[in-house]
C-alpha cells in the first residue's frame, strides 16, 4: 500500500541534563528507546535534532556577571560605554546588561525604535505618524520619547524596558543616559567605546563605527569569546545566542558541536544501519503575526549539522503543475502526469516558474523552526526531535 502521511514530527522525552552528561549517549538513547516504545520505523534520511540548551547545559558553559564585568573592564578600562541596539529581553538581555553595566562607570544605552532588531516594539509605527516623529532621522533623549509617547509595557511580557534597563544598569552603581536613534554614528557623539549589542546586523554596524570615528568597538561575540578566571565561553560568539540561567550567570551558546552530531550519526548508524541525520538547533527563524516578533534571536539556527542537511530544498510547485502544465488532466493521469514530472525535475530549480512559491531557504533553518516549534520553549520537557518524511515528495 502506498504511503499516506509525509512529515512526521515528534519531540522526544529526556530525563533532565545537567553538567558533565553524556549528550551523545542520551540523545541516542533517546531515539532508540522512542522507536520501540511508539512503535515507528527508523529509516534513511531521518533527522534527529537537538536543542543548543541541552548541548550547552551538558558542557557546563556558563559564565556569571563577574566574568562579563572583567571581560567588560580588559576592553574599556574607565572609558564611558556606549551600548546600542540590544534585544528588549529579559531572557536574552538583561543579565549580560547587568555584567555590562557592572564592568563600566557610565553607559550610554542607545535603543533603537520604534523597535529593537528582532521585533520587540517599544512604540506602535503608528504613533510615530501621529506625533511627526522620523526613526530614521530622529534622535531622541529619554525626556523626548517620553514627552511623545509615554509610558509603554510590551504587550507579551508587561515590561516597560526603557525603564527596567535603567534600573538595571544604576542597581550595578553605574551611570546611565539613554538615547533613542537607528543610527550607528549617533553614539559617536557621546563616546567612542561601543559595545553593539545587535544579531544579524552587527558586522555592519561595527563597520560604520570604525570608519566615522570609533576607537574601541567591539561586539557582542567579542565579549566571553575567552574563558575568564575558568568560565564557559564561546570562541565565535561569545556572548550572542547566551540565555539568562540565574539573576546572576548565563548559559552560554554550545561550542565544539560538529563532534557532536557527527557522533550521534556514527553511532545510530552502527546501531541501526540507517544514515540518520543530526543537527543542533536554537531560535527558529519565523515571525509572530500578531506581535510582529522575529523569533530568531541566536546568531545562527544551526551551529552545527551533518552533510545531508546542506543547502536548500529543490521543490516544484504542485497546483501550478496542476493548474498550469497540466490543467486538462484529472484523476490518475493527472497523477502519473506529476509524478514523472518530480521524477524529472531539474537538479537546480532557482528562477523556474514551476518553482514559485516553495520556499529557498536553508534546510537547516526550516528544519530547524519545525524543530523549534515542535518542542516548545517552555515545559513539553522535549529537547529531542525526531522527523520522519522530511525528504520525501509526492513521489515517495
Amino acid at each position: 500500500m502506498e504511503r499516506v502521511v509525509g512529515t512526521v514530527s515528534r519531540g522526544l522525552r529526556s530525563p533532565i541534563i545537567n553538567q558533565g552528561d553524556n549528550i551523545e549517549d542520551i540523545v541516542v538513547n533517546c531515539v532508540l528507546q522512542a522507536a520501540e516504545k511508539d512503535g515507528f520505523t527508523i529509516r534513511d534520511k531521518d533527522i534527529v535534532s537537538i536543542t543548543e540548551s541541552v548541548v550547552a547545559r551538558a558542557q557546563g558553559n556558563y559564565a556569571n556577571i563577574n566574568h562579563i564585568a572583567e571581560d567588560i573592564k580588559s576592553k574599556f578600562g574607565d572609558d564611558t560605554v556606549g551600548v546600542i541596539f540590544p534585544i528588549l529581553s529579559r531572557n536574552r538581555f538583561s543579565t549580560c546588561l547587568k555584567g555590562i553595566a557592572m564592568g563600566a562607570k557610565k553607559v550610554i544605552l542607545m535603543l533603537s525604535y520604534p523597535a529593537d532588531e528582532v521585533g520587540n516594539h517599544l512604540v506602535d509605527m503608528d504613533e510615530l505618524d501621529v506625533k511627526g516623529v522620523n526613526p530614521w532621522t530622529d534622535v531622541l533623549t529619554e525626556t523626548e520619547f517620553r514627552q511623545h509617547f509615554g509610558y509603554n509595557k510590551h504587550r507579551f511580557t508587561g515590561v516597560d524596558y526603557i525603564e527596567y534597563y535603567r534600573s538595571i544598569v544604576e542597581s550595578c552603581g553605574t551611570e546611565c543616559e539613554i538615547i533613542f536613534s537607528n543610527n550607528p554614528k549617533t553614539i559617536l557623539e557621546y563616546t567612542t567605546s561601543v559595545l553593539t549589542c545587535d544579531v544579524h546586523t552587527r558586522a555592519r554596524t561595527k563597520r560604520i563605527l570604525l570608519a566615522n570615528g570609533g576607537e574601541k568597538i567591539y561586539n557582542l561575540e567579542n565579549i566571553l569569546n575567552a574563558s575568564i578566571n575558568n568560565s564557559g565561553f564561546n570562541e565565535q560568539y561569545g556572548l550572542l545566542g547566551s540565555n539568562k540561567s540565574t539573576e546572576d550567570s548565563v548559559k552560554l551558546f554550545p561550542r565544539d558541536c560538529q563532534p557532536i552530531v557527527d557522533g550521534i550519526q556514527q553511532r545510530l548508524k552502527e546501531i541501526t544501519g540507517k544514515t540518520i541525520e543530526v543537527m543542533i538547533y536554537g531560535d527558529g527563524a519565523f515571525k509572530d503575526p500578531v506581535g510582529k516578533i522575529w523569533e530568531l534571536a541566536d546568531p545562527v539556527v544551526s551551529p552545527a549539522f551533518t552533510k545531508g542537511l546542506e543547502g536548500t530544498p529543490n521543490e516544484v510547485k504542485l497546483k501550478y503543475l496542476a493548474d498550469n502544465n497540466f490543467a486538462d488532466l484529472r484523476g490518475e493521469q493527472l497523477q502519473e502526469a506529476i509524478t514523472a514530472y518530480i521524477n524529472n525535475k531539474q537538479e537546480d530549480l532557482v528562477g523556474a516558474m514551476d518553482s514559485q512559491g516553495t520556499t529557498p531557504r536553508q534546510l537547516t533553518d526550516l528544519i530547524g523552526s519545525l524543530s523549534d516549534l515542535t518542542s516548545g520553549s517552555g515545559d513539553k520537557g522535549t529537547p529531542i526531535v525526531f522527523i520522519q518524511g522530511y525528504f520525501d515528495n509526492y513521489t515517495s
